[in-house]
């Protein structure tokens, strides 16, 4: 029989069995229109990125649902690939251009596009080779990028068909601008940070020299781009102002008073000045009040010409002048400190400037109607359910969505202006000629696509649409989509939306929606706190399948996840425990055959507890794993091994391995293996690695755990008199184990154990199964009987109604434990008292940081935990 090493190494397992299965074919999709399939699309991480703890949380949900969806005997088609990432790609390159003291500009663009194609392949692999590392099953020989020749062509026909269905425009507009990547910004590339600000009171003048209007500002110097200043219809102090006519202080640019809805009249003043240049709120006000909208900013957010004397100042130093002018005019009448959220670019961390400027939009609202009804009507399903009012929230409200970008990284707009005509042409293949007048004078825009432009075809593109591939018709829509709740607005309603409208049929039929990743405390994890989690560092250190159990263990639908270190360390002790308990079996399978199977009849009552404990736990797992329950079917089968496999079964099966007749053993052999081959197939879409390590060992498991079947509901009879009978015994020996533990009683000491059972039934079972409570409790005598009487000097508990003595006399000195742990109960309680009255504390509980506090709370339950035990020892003593 072959044995496994003394200690589990998963380094040399993972690598072991990493490189076999990619050997193999067993990840990749076969077309069969007679089998059942499942398909599902990765969530393309960036080609820039590298493995963090949320990819790894992500991918490893979605590898535990395609590893059984496989064991299953579907068709099962992971797709992988990688997202171009515009901004972030181009970003990174120019940074290893600036090293050669180059610039894109210098190289121009079709070098520089040259540059990134090779960094891309250079680099761009990192990431699809730490998903190998985390044992990600995808169909590998897939590989997509969202800038591939299917891709690309993918985008070309998406755009066309929205322009020519009057869906794509182009127009002046209020975006987000970042000023050193000068490029728009869609809102999720926007990152929002609450900084202390400041609101200044600024007069304006009325034409008519009667008084002023104070309007309240964060952003003083955007004041040169003044149109307007609005109040609203219903605010008294203002209904004489309206209709007349405002001087811009610094600029004597006459502007009017208007009313307007939107204008909160408990903000500041009440008076709001409109720049609808530089604001999106005075924008649309502004479209409602035809109002121009006046850009004071060049790209690289100076002040230009329209700024007057501030021309050519930087944002700040023309908000510090503005303020010195403002104030020598005396026009501010008051400063007040205000917390306000400023925007920052995602990548390069500059604060963004809302900036009028002229872009390309696809219109929503049409694209949103199909979108909100197939959610409405169940053909998309969202898990968990409350996920769908956000999705909803933000359908019913959406905006037309920007999609040009001022990079040249990225997929370029297929427009092509006519310089004689000035008429766009918009083609999927490039033109040779304008198609309205024929000129040869053709430009192409030289915007690229927003990146979730690409993103939002990926379900379909990578399958070969426009073209009607085979594995369109056969893997499309998908079964699944896994991903987090910040990308709901800005990817997965984006697919539902471009699927509908381009396939007529929603990309996939479920998602399921995971929380974020936080540290132990529920902070973000940044690198400025020192929190984060490296799942590589974790890999190196504890292993794979340690960091994957661990995940899902977490992974409870609507909640965030709160990770530590010592939390994938518990688990990974629990890869020890499996392989510990599997290195016994395989040592106790001498002479054994897989061939022998026993006769059910001889089965002892651990016998059919097990097997009846192990149906429970297939039924269950199951069940958990198709509503994607992840964390109650781990903790199922973490529960299983370790409590009644590992603590109980094992323990004593021993009476039958080591004392019992041949056929005894070889039954106790049999079960042994059974389970735990059964169990390492439950467990492998977790702990792909271990489970088939342990498989290939075990006598009687064919082929490669990988493609086993997966268990289903077996016709083992869930057996729950065996269940509870087994339940009370195990109780009785845990409250013997505890009198021993709390007493200090040396495993090797042998006790008494007298049990004075309530009923002929306990008596029974009590005296059948004398054995399992005298191997497991270490007791030389056991006594059981109704009449049973309490020795002298005993400890005492109750289970079931089955009273249990355990004589003392000559095992500790009663009087002198007494007293000790008298002693100890009262310094804890002392204890206790100091922690209770931090917690009484006001000013404690209002300035220490999050962390102390629930430090103080964790020490406190301990405190409370270590007392009520030693007062059950107290009274065990009485």
């Amino acid at each position: 029989m072959t044995d496994l090493p003394k200690a589990y190494n998963p380094s040399i397992v993972e690598k072991k069995w990493s490189s076999y299965w990619l050997s193999t074919d067993y990840f990749q999709a076969k077309i069969d229109w007679g089998k059942k399939r499942f398909s599902i699309v990765i969530p393309p991480p960036n080609v820039t990125g590298s493995l963090h703890v949320g990819h790894a949380l992500n991918n490893t949900l979605q590898d535990i649902v395609v590893r059984r969806k496989r064991m299953q005997g579907y068709v099962t088609l992971w797709l992988p690939g990688t997202d171009h990432a515009g901004i972030a790609t181009q970003n990174v390159v120019e940074s290893q251009l600036a090293q050669e003291s180059l610039t894109r500009d210098s190289l121009g663009r079709e070098k520089f596009i040259e540059r990134v194609w090779q960094w891309k392949e250079t680099y761009g692999n990192l990431i699809i080779n730490q998903l190998k590392t985390l044992g990600c099953s995808c169909d590998w020989s897939r590989e997509r990028f969202t800038m591939d020749e299917g891709c690309s062509r993918a985008v070309r026909e998406a755009f066309v068909r929205l322009y020519n269905d009057g869906l794509i425009y182009r127009g002046n507009y209020i975006i987000n601008w970042c000023p050193r990547c000068l490029t728009a910004l869609s809102d999720i590339e926007v990152e929002h940070e609450e900084i202390e600000g400041k609101l200044w009171y600024v007069k304006y003048p009325l034409e008519d020299g009667s008084s002023f209007i104070v309007v309240a500002t964060t952003r003083p110097e955007t004041m040169l781009g003044d149109t307007a200043v609005a109040v609203n219809p219903n605010d008294e102090r203002y209904r004489s102002y309206v209709g007349k006519i405002a001087i811009l202080p610094l600029v004597g640019r006459k502007i009017p008073i208007i009313e307007d809805e939107y204008v909160d009249p408990n903000f500041g003043s009440g008076a709001l000045k409109i720049t609808p240049a530089h604001d999106l709120n005075d924008f649309e006000i502004s479209q409602r009040h035809n109002l121009p909208a006046l850009n004071i900013f060049t790209p690289d957010a100076k002040v230009n010409e329209n700024g007057g004397n501030y021309c050519g100042l930087s944002r700040e130093k023309a908000r510090e002048a503005v303020l010195k002018d403002l104030k020598a005019q005396g026009l501010i009448e008051k400063i007040e400190n205000y917390l306000l959220s400023l925007g920052k670019c995602y990548r390069c961390d500059t604060p963004i400037e809302p900036y009028y400027s002229l872009q390309w939009f696809v219109k929503t609202k049409p694209l949103a109607l199909e979108a909100i009804k197939v959610v409405r009507d169940g053909r998309i399903k969202f898990t968990p359910k409350s996920w769908e009012k956000t999705y909803f929230d933000w359908m019913e409200n959406i905006k037309d969505w920007c999609i040009s970008r001022q990079i040249w990284w990225g997929h370029q707009i297929p427009v092509w202006y006519c310089q004689d005509c000035n008429k766009e042409n918009v083609e999927v293949e490039k033109p040779v000629s304008c198609k309205f007048c024929g000129s040869l004078e053709l430009v192409q825009e030289s915007d690229v696509l927003d990146t979730w432009f690409s993103s939002a075809l990926w379900p379909f593109s990578t399958l070969g649409w426009p073209e009607k591939t085979d594995d369109l018709k056969y893997f499309y829509p998908t079964d699944l989509l896994v991903t987090s709740h910040d990308i709901i607005f800005f990817w997965v309603a984006r697919m539902v939306m471009m699927g509908l409208y381009l396939l007529k049929e929603i990309p996939f039929k479920e998602v399921y929606i995971h929380g974020l990743i936080r540290d132990i405390y529920g902070r973000k994890m940044s690198k400025s706190r020192g929190n984060v989690i490296d799942p590589l560092e974790i890999i190196n250190t504890f292993g794979t399948d340690a960091l994957r159990f661990t995940l899902a263990a977490l992974s409870v639908p609507g909640r965030e996840i709160y990770l530590s270190e010592e939390r994938i360390e518990g688990y990974r002790n629990f890869c020890n425990k499996i392989w510990n308990a599997s290195r016994f079996v395989l040592m106790n399978l001498k002479d054994f055959s897989p061939q022998f199977k026993p006769d059910p009849s001889t089965f002892t009552l651990s016998d059919r507890w097990i097997l009846s404990r192990y149906a429970k736990t297939i039924k269950r797992v199951n069940q958990f794993l198709d509503v994607y329950r992840f964390s109650e079917a781990a903790k199922t089968l973490y529960n299983f091994f370790w409590d009644d496999f590992c603590d109980w079964y094992i323990e004593l099966s021993k009476l039958s391995l080591y004392n019992g007749e041949e056929i005894e053993r070889r039954k106790s052999q049999f079960l042994l293996t059974y389970i735990l081959k059964n169990f390492l197939k439950l467990i492998h879409p977790f702990m792909p690695f271990i489970s088939e390590e342990i498989w290939q060992k075990l006598p009687g498991c064919e082929g490669d755990i990988v493609v086993a079947l997966y268990p289903e509901e077996e016709i083992i009879p869930m057996d729950e008199k065996s269940e509870e009978s087994m339940e009370i015994l195990k109780d009785l020996v845990t409250a013997v184990r505890s009198i021993r533990s709390q007493l200090n009683i040396s495993p090797l000491r042998k006790i008494e154990i007298l049990f004075k059972a309530p009923d002929k039934d306990k008596e029974a079972l009590l005296r059948n199964y004398a054995d399992y409570i005298s191997f497991l409790t270490g007791a030389s005598k056991i006594g059981v009987g109704i009449d049973v009487v309490k020795p002298s000097q005993s400890a005492i508990s109750i289970e079931h109604g089955v009273e249990i003595f355990v004589p003392l006399a000559d095992l500790v000195d009663i009087v002198e434990e007494r007293e000790r742990i008298g002693k100890e109960i009262f310094e804890l309680k002392k204890e206790l008292e100091k922690v209770r009255k931090k917690f009484s504390n006001k000013a404690f509980l209002e300035k220490a940081p999050t962390n102390i506090i629930q430090k103080e709370k964790n020490k406190l339950e301990k405190l409370k935990e270590k007392i009520e035990k030693l007062e059950q020892i107290h009274r065990l003593l009485e």
